[in-house]
Protein backbone atom coordinates (compact mmCIF):
# COMPACT_ATOMS: atom_id res chain seq x y z
CA UNK A 1 0.00 0.00 0.00
CA UNK A 2 1.27 3.22 -0.68
CA UNK A 3 -0.02 7.02 -0.16
CA UNK A 4 -0.98 8.49 -3.14
CA UNK A 5 -2.13 12.06 -1.95
CA UNK A 6 -2.74 14.39 1.28
CA UNK A 7 -5.31 16.72 0.92
CA UNK A 8 -6.68 19.53 3.47
CA UNK A 9 -10.14 20.71 4.53
CA UNK A 10 -10.62 23.85 6.30
CA UNK A 11 -13.50 24.76 8.23
CA UNK A 12 -14.55 27.85 10.26
CA UNK A 13 -17.21 28.42 12.46
CA UNK A 14 -17.84 31.83 13.56
CA UNK A 15 -19.07 31.74 17.36
CA UNK A 16 -22.73 34.35 17.07
CA UNK A 17 -22.26 37.13 19.40
CA UNK A 18 -24.17 36.25 22.54
CA UNK A 19 -22.28 33.05 22.45
CA UNK A 20 -18.98 34.24 22.80
CA UNK A 21 -16.75 33.32 25.93
CA UNK A 22 -13.91 35.78 27.09
CA UNK A 23 -10.69 34.94 29.05
CA UNK A 24 -7.64 36.04 29.37
CA UNK A 25 -6.74 34.67 25.50
CA UNK A 26 -9.52 38.00 25.08
CA UNK A 27 -12.88 36.74 23.45
CA UNK A 28 -13.80 34.34 21.22
CA UNK A 29 -14.90 34.92 17.66
CA UNK A 30 -14.72 31.80 15.53
CA UNK A 31 -13.09 28.08 16.01
CA UNK A 32 -10.85 26.73 12.80
CA UNK A 33 -10.19 23.24 11.60
CA UNK A 34 -7.60 22.11 9.50
CA UNK A 35 -8.87 18.24 8.53
CA UNK A 36 -5.82 16.09 7.07
CA UNK A 37 -6.57 13.45 4.03
CA UNK A 38 -3.99 11.10 3.81
CA UNK A 39 -5.15 8.81 0.78
CA UNK A 40 -3.91 5.66 -0.47
CA UNK A 41 -3.89 3.57 -3.53
CA UNK A 42 -5.81 0.55 -1.32
CA UNK A 43 -9.44 2.99 -1.31
CA UNK A 44 -8.62 3.88 3.02
CA UNK A 45 -8.20 7.40 3.49
CA UNK A 46 -6.89 8.43 6.52
CA UNK A 47 -8.43 11.61 8.40
CA UNK A 48 -6.22 13.83 11.24
CA UNK A 49 -6.25 17.00 13.01
CA UNK A 50 -3.14 19.71 12.76
CA UNK A 51 -3.99 22.17 15.38
CA UNK A 52 -2.74 25.77 15.25
CA UNK A 53 -3.07 28.51 12.62
CA UNK A 54 -5.09 26.38 9.64
CA UNK A 55 -3.98 28.55 6.86
CA UNK A 56 -0.05 27.72 7.93
CA UNK A 57 -0.85 24.19 8.95
CA UNK A 58 -2.31 23.63 5.73
CA UNK A 59 0.97 25.45 4.05
CA UNK A 60 3.34 23.12 5.73
CA UNK A 61 1.49 20.34 5.30
CA UNK A 62 0.94 20.82 1.06
CA UNK A 63 4.13 22.06 0.41
CA UNK A 64 6.84 21.01 2.91
CA UNK A 65 5.40 17.33 4.24
CA UNK A 66 3.57 16.22 1.57
CA UNK A 67 6.68 15.83 -1.02
CA UNK A 68 8.34 13.65 1.08
CA UNK A 69 5.54 10.80 1.87
CA UNK A 70 3.67 10.56 -1.58
CA UNK A 71 4.82 7.29 -2.68
CA UNK A 72 5.63 5.85 0.90
CA UNK A 73 3.91 2.92 3.00
CA UNK A 74 1.44 4.47 5.21
CA UNK A 75 1.75 1.75 7.50
CA UNK A 76 5.14 2.63 8.67
CA UNK A 77 4.18 5.10 11.09
CA UNK A 78 7.14 5.22 13.19
CA UNK A 79 9.59 5.70 10.25
CA UNK A 80 7.35 8.23 8.89
CA UNK A 81 6.78 10.52 11.77
CA UNK A 82 10.87 10.57 12.34
CA UNK A 83 10.89 11.21 8.55
CA UNK A 84 8.92 14.44 9.02
CA UNK A 85 10.59 15.14 12.31
CA UNK A 86 13.89 15.04 10.87
CA UNK A 87 12.62 16.26 7.14
CA UNK A 88 15.84 15.75 4.85
CA UNK A 89 17.49 14.12 7.30
CA UNK A 90 15.32 11.26 7.73
CA UNK A 91 17.05 8.84 6.13
CA UNK A 92 20.28 9.05 7.96
CA UNK A 93 18.68 9.28 11.13
CA UNK A 94 16.52 6.27 10.87
CA UNK A 95 19.95 4.52 9.71
CA UNK A 96 21.56 5.99 12.50
CA UNK A 97 18.97 5.38 15.23
CA UNK A 98 19.12 9.14 16.52
CA UNK A 99 16.31 11.81 15.69
CA UNK A 100 18.29 14.70 13.76
CA UNK A 101 15.61 17.14 13.57
CA UNK A 102 15.50 19.68 10.88
CA UNK A 103 15.10 23.44 11.48
CA UNK A 104 11.81 24.60 13.14
CA UNK A 105 10.28 21.57 13.79
CA UNK A 106 7.91 23.03 16.93
CA UNK A 107 4.30 25.17 16.41
CA UNK A 108 2.85 25.19 13.59
CA UNK A 109 4.89 22.61 12.37
CA UNK A 110 4.35 20.28 15.05
CA UNK A 111 1.09 20.46 14.61
CA UNK A 112 1.33 19.65 10.69
CA UNK A 113 3.28 16.58 11.46
CA UNK A 114 0.61 15.46 14.50
CA UNK A 115 -2.29 15.81 11.91
CA UNK A 116 -0.72 13.74 9.51
CA UNK A 117 0.33 11.71 12.22
CA UNK A 118 -3.08 10.62 13.39
CA UNK A 119 -4.62 10.24 9.74
CA UNK A 120 -2.03 7.81 9.10
CA UNK A 121 -3.30 6.01 12.40
CA UNK A 122 -6.77 6.24 10.90
CA UNK A 123 -5.35 4.13 7.87
CA UNK A 124 -3.20 1.90 10.21
CA UNK A 125 -6.73 1.00 12.08
CA UNK A 126 -8.93 0.46 9.25
CA UNK A 127 -6.01 -1.45 7.14
CA UNK A 128 -6.38 -4.02 10.50
CA UNK A 129 -9.87 -3.23 10.99
CA UNK A 130 -9.44 -2.62 14.77
CA UNK A 131 -9.72 0.22 16.70
CA UNK A 132 -6.61 2.23 16.88
CA UNK A 133 -6.76 1.79 20.92
CA UNK A 134 -6.69 -2.29 20.66
CA UNK A 135 -3.82 -1.79 18.48
CA UNK A 136 -2.06 0.55 20.68
CA UNK A 137 -2.46 -2.09 23.66
CA UNK A 138 -5.39 -1.33 26.04
CA UNK A 139 -5.99 -0.52 29.24
CA UNK A 140 -9.69 -0.21 29.47
CA UNK A 141 -12.69 0.60 27.72
CA UNK A 142 -14.29 3.37 29.26
CA UNK A 143 -12.77 6.58 31.22
CA UNK A 144 -14.22 9.13 33.56
CA UNK A 145 -14.46 12.56 31.96
CA UNK A 146 -14.77 16.12 33.29
CA UNK A 147 -16.52 18.98 32.11
CA UNK A 148 -14.31 21.80 30.84
CA UNK A 149 -15.91 25.44 30.62
CA UNK A 150 -16.71 27.57 33.41
CA UNK A 151 -16.54 31.29 31.57
CA UNK A 152 -19.46 32.83 34.09
CA UNK A 153 -19.27 35.84 35.88
CA UNK A 154 -19.51 36.32 39.55
CA UNK A 155 -21.97 33.97 41.12
CA UNK A 156 -23.05 32.63 37.83
CA UNK A 157 -20.15 30.36 37.95
CA UNK A 158 -21.58 27.90 40.13
CA UNK A 159 -24.82 28.42 38.37
CA UNK A 160 -22.82 26.79 35.15
CA UNK A 161 -20.61 24.35 37.03
CA UNK A 162 -24.12 22.24 38.38
CA UNK A 163 -25.25 22.34 34.87
CA UNK A 164 -22.26 20.37 34.27
CA UNK A 165 -22.57 18.27 37.17
CA UNK A 166 -26.12 17.53 36.33
CA UNK A 167 -24.98 15.91 33.20
CA UNK A 168 -23.68 12.95 34.86
CA UNK A 169 -19.72 14.20 35.37
CA UNK A 170 -18.06 13.52 38.50
CA UNK A 171 -15.70 16.65 38.02
CA UNK A 172 -15.52 19.80 35.92
CA UNK A 173 -13.20 22.43 34.89
CA UNK A 174 -13.80 26.30 34.89
CA UNK A 175 -11.54 29.21 34.06
CA UNK A 176 -9.53 31.23 36.53
CA UNK A 177 -10.44 34.52 34.55
CA UNK A 178 -14.15 34.54 33.13
CA UNK A 179 -15.98 36.63 31.14
CA UNK A 180 -16.11 39.37 33.92
CA UNK A 181 -12.07 39.71 33.82
CA UNK A 182 -9.69 38.79 36.67
CA UNK A 183 -9.24 40.25 39.98
CA UNK A 184 -8.12 38.01 43.18
CA UNK A 185 -11.72 39.00 44.30
CA UNK A 186 -13.77 38.14 41.91
CA UNK A 187 -11.44 34.96 42.07
CA UNK A 188 -12.50 34.41 45.19
CA UNK A 189 -15.97 34.96 44.26
CA UNK A 190 -16.36 32.66 41.01
CA UNK A 191 -14.58 29.90 42.89
CA UNK A 192 -16.11 30.25 45.81
CA UNK A 193 -19.56 29.84 44.23
CA UNK A 194 -18.89 26.76 42.00
CA UNK A 195 -17.57 24.61 45.34
CA UNK A 196 -21.06 25.74 46.68
CA UNK A 197 -22.92 24.77 43.89
CA UNK A 198 -21.02 21.29 43.87
CA UNK A 199 -20.94 20.34 47.01
CA UNK A 200 -17.73 18.47 48.33
CA UNK A 201 -18.06 15.30 46.13
CA UNK A 202 -17.60 16.67 42.94
CA UNK A 203 -13.90 17.21 41.71
CA UNK A 204 -13.34 20.93 40.78
CA UNK A 205 -10.27 22.01 38.45
CA UNK A 206 -9.14 25.89 37.40
CA UNK A 207 -7.27 26.83 34.13
CA UNK A 208 -4.94 29.89 34.40
CA UNK A 209 -4.19 29.08 30.46
CA UNK A 210 -0.10 30.09 31.57
CA UNK A 211 -1.39 33.82 32.11
CA UNK A 212 -0.20 34.28 35.81
CA UNK A 213 3.71 35.88 37.04
CA UNK A 214 5.17 33.23 39.86
CA UNK A 215 4.17 35.41 42.38
CA UNK A 216 0.68 35.90 41.17
CA UNK A 217 0.24 31.93 40.63
CA UNK A 218 1.23 31.26 43.98
CA UNK A 219 -1.25 34.21 45.65
CA UNK A 220 -3.86 32.15 43.32
CA UNK A 221 -2.84 28.80 44.59
CA UNK A 222 -3.56 30.04 48.14
CA UNK A 223 -6.88 31.10 47.34
CA UNK A 224 -7.82 27.86 45.25
CA UNK A 225 -6.80 25.53 48.41
CA UNK A 226 -9.90 27.31 50.46
CA UNK A 227 -11.66 25.92 48.20
CA UNK A 228 -10.37 22.13 47.94
CA UNK A 229 -9.60 22.54 44.31
CA UNK A 230 -8.27 19.03 42.78
CA UNK A 231 -5.71 21.21 40.07
CA UNK A 232 -4.23 24.30 38.82
CA UNK A 233 -3.57 24.17 35.14
CA UNK A 234 -1.14 26.15 33.77
CA UNK A 235 -0.26 28.69 36.36
CA UNK A 236 2.45 30.20 34.63
CA UNK A 237 3.77 30.90 30.96
CA UNK A 238 4.44 27.38 29.72
CA UNK A 239 8.25 28.63 28.50
CA UNK A 240 8.60 29.05 32.44
CA UNK A 241 8.93 25.30 33.81
CA UNK A 242 11.55 26.52 36.56
CA UNK A 243 8.94 28.97 37.64
CA UNK A 244 5.92 26.50 37.63
CA UNK A 245 7.89 24.45 39.64
CA UNK A 246 8.29 27.34 42.10
CA UNK A 247 4.32 27.49 42.15
CA UNK A 248 4.03 23.72 42.69
CA UNK A 249 6.42 24.00 45.98
CA UNK A 250 4.44 26.47 47.21
CA UNK A 251 0.69 25.09 47.40
CA UNK A 252 -1.12 21.75 48.29
CA UNK A 253 -3.05 22.04 45.41
CA UNK A 254 -1.72 19.33 42.29
CA UNK A 255 -0.17 21.28 39.14
CA UNK A 256 -1.15 20.30 35.97
CA UNK A 257 0.22 21.57 32.13
CA UNK A 258 1.60 20.31 29.15
CA UNK A 259 -1.05 21.38 26.21
CA UNK A 260 1.31 23.99 24.99
CA UNK A 261 4.44 21.62 24.51
CA UNK A 262 5.93 20.45 21.63
CA UNK A 263 7.07 16.74 21.70
CA UNK A 264 8.28 14.56 24.49
CA UNK A 265 11.48 16.52 24.74
CA UNK A 266 9.56 20.08 26.04
CA UNK A 267 7.65 17.43 28.53
CA UNK A 268 10.74 15.75 29.59
CA UNK A 269 11.91 19.18 30.95
CA UNK A 270 8.70 19.64 32.52
CA UNK A 271 9.10 16.25 34.46
CA UNK A 272 13.10 16.95 35.13
CA UNK A 273 12.23 20.34 36.96
CA UNK A 274 9.55 18.53 39.20
CA UNK A 275 6.77 21.23 37.81
CA UNK A 276 3.67 18.94 36.96
CA UNK A 277 1.80 16.59 39.25
CA UNK A 278 -0.15 15.55 36.28
CA UNK A 279 0.61 16.14 32.38
CA UNK A 280 -1.82 17.52 29.46
CA UNK A 281 0.25 16.89 26.12
CA UNK A 282 -2.83 17.97 22.73
CA UNK A 283 -2.36 14.95 20.33
CA UNK A 284 -2.59 17.84 17.85
CA UNK A 285 -0.27 19.90 18.82
CA UNK A 286 2.67 18.03 20.10
CA UNK A 287 3.30 15.41 17.47
CA UNK A 288 0.27 13.26 17.08
CA UNK A 289 -0.64 9.79 18.52
CA UNK A 290 3.41 8.44 18.20
CA UNK A 291 4.31 10.96 20.09
CA UNK A 292 1.87 11.16 22.33
CA UNK A 293 1.86 7.47 23.70
CA UNK A 294 5.30 8.01 23.72
CA UNK A 295 5.25 10.99 26.09
CA UNK A 296 2.35 9.06 28.38
CA UNK A 297 4.57 6.58 28.77
CA UNK A 298 7.48 8.81 29.72
CA UNK A 299 5.15 10.92 32.54
CA UNK A 300 5.18 6.96 33.59
CA UNK A 301 8.96 6.80 34.40
CA UNK A 302 8.31 9.91 37.21
CA UNK A 303 5.04 8.27 38.20
CA UNK A 304 3.04 11.41 36.57
CA UNK A 305 -0.12 11.24 35.69
CA UNK A 306 -1.80 11.72 32.21
CA UNK A 307 -4.46 13.32 31.41
CA UNK A 308 -5.01 14.68 27.77
CA UNK A 309 -5.67 18.10 26.84
CA UNK A 310 -9.00 18.07 24.60
CA UNK A 311 -9.84 20.82 22.70
CA UNK A 312 -11.05 22.53 19.48
CA UNK A 313 -12.05 19.69 17.03
CA UNK A 314 -14.11 16.55 17.56
CA UNK A 315 -11.09 14.91 15.69
CA UNK A 316 -8.79 15.65 18.59
CA UNK A 317 -11.57 14.33 20.89
CA UNK A 318 -11.27 10.81 18.63
CA UNK A 319 -7.47 10.66 18.42
CA UNK A 320 -6.96 11.40 22.00
CA UNK A 321 -9.81 8.84 23.50
CA UNK A 322 -7.67 5.97 21.83
CA UNK A 323 -5.02 7.21 23.92
CA UNK A 324 -6.77 7.74 26.74
CA UNK A 325 -8.17 3.92 26.48
CA UNK A 326 -4.42 2.97 25.79
CA UNK A 327 -2.54 4.70 29.07
CA UNK A 328 -2.42 2.84 32.11
CA UNK A 329 -1.68 6.11 33.78
CA UNK A 330 -4.46 8.29 32.08
CA UNK A 331 -7.22 8.72 35.17
CA UNK A 332 -9.57 11.05 33.20
CA UNK A 333 -10.66 12.76 30.20
CA UNK A 334 -11.37 16.50 28.77
CA UNK A 335 -15.00 16.65 27.60
CA UNK A 336 -15.39 20.41 25.85
CA UNK A 337 -18.27 22.39 26.91
CA UNK A 338 -17.88 25.05 23.94
CA UNK A 339 -20.75 25.75 21.70
CA UNK A 340 -18.80 24.94 18.46
CA UNK A 341 -20.10 22.38 16.24
CA UNK A 342 -16.53 21.50 15.23
CA UNK A 343 -16.68 19.72 18.27
CA UNK A 344 -19.54 17.73 17.97
CA UNK A 345 -20.91 17.58 14.69
CA UNK A 346 -18.56 16.20 11.60
CA UNK A 347 -18.92 13.03 12.09
CA UNK A 348 -21.82 10.50 10.93
CA UNK A 349 -21.86 8.33 14.27
CA UNK A 350 -21.23 10.08 17.71
CA UNK A 351 -19.26 9.04 20.41
CA UNK A 352 -20.77 7.45 23.38
CA UNK A 353 -20.52 9.67 26.46
CA UNK A 354 -22.90 8.17 29.20
CA UNK A 355 -22.96 8.76 32.85
CA UNK A 356 -19.90 10.83 33.04
CA UNK A 357 -17.85 8.36 31.02
CA UNK A 358 -16.58 8.98 27.72
CA UNK A 359 -16.30 5.25 25.80
CA UNK A 360 -14.29 3.29 23.22
CA UNK A 361 -15.70 3.09 19.94
CA UNK A 362 -15.69 -0.52 18.30
CA UNK A 363 -15.19 1.28 14.64
CA UNK A 364 -12.17 0.96 13.10
CA UNK A 365 -9.26 3.58 13.15
CA UNK A 366 -10.34 6.56 14.70
CA UNK A 367 -13.86 5.35 14.75
CA UNK A 368 -15.75 8.00 12.77
CA UNK A 369 -17.04 9.12 8.90
CA UNK A 370 -16.48 12.50 8.25
CA UNK A 371 -20.05 13.53 7.22
CA UNK A 372 -20.55 15.14 3.77
CA UNK A 373 -20.87 18.90 2.71
CA UNK A 374 -18.79 20.11 5.66
CA UNK A 375 -16.62 22.41 3.75
CA UNK A 376 -20.13 24.19 2.40
CA UNK A 377 -21.64 24.24 6.18
CA UNK A 378 -18.62 25.18 8.02
CA UNK A 379 -16.46 27.50 4.89
CA UNK A 380 -13.23 28.85 6.11
CA UNK A 381 -13.55 32.27 6.99
CA UNK A 382 -9.94 34.31 7.52
CA UNK A 383 -9.23 36.93 10.89
CA UNK A 384 -7.91 36.00 14.14
CA UNK A 385 -9.96 33.44 16.39
CA UNK A 386 -9.61 36.13 19.90
CA UNK A 387 -9.85 39.53 19.76
CA UNK A 388 -9.21 41.89 23.03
Amino acid sequence: MKITDIKTTLLSFPIPEDKRWRTDLGVATKSDNCLIHVETDNEITGVGIGFGNAEVVKSIVETQLKPSLVGENPLYVEGLWEKMYSGSRGKPSLSRGVSQPTFSRRGDTLCAIAGIDIALWDILGKFFEKPIYQILGASRSRVRGYASGGWAPGNKAGEEMAQYAAKGFSAVKMRAEGIDGFSYTKLRTRVGSARKALGPDIELMVDAHGSFDVSTAKRVAKILEEYDVDWFEEPVSYDDHIGQAEVRKSTSVPISSGESESTRYEILDLLRNRSVDIVQPDVAMSGGITENRRIASLASTYNIRYAPHVWGSGVTFAASIHLAMHAPNCFIFEVSQSNSPLNWELFVEPFEIKNGYVHAPDRPGLGFTLREGLEKQYPFQKGPNYTY
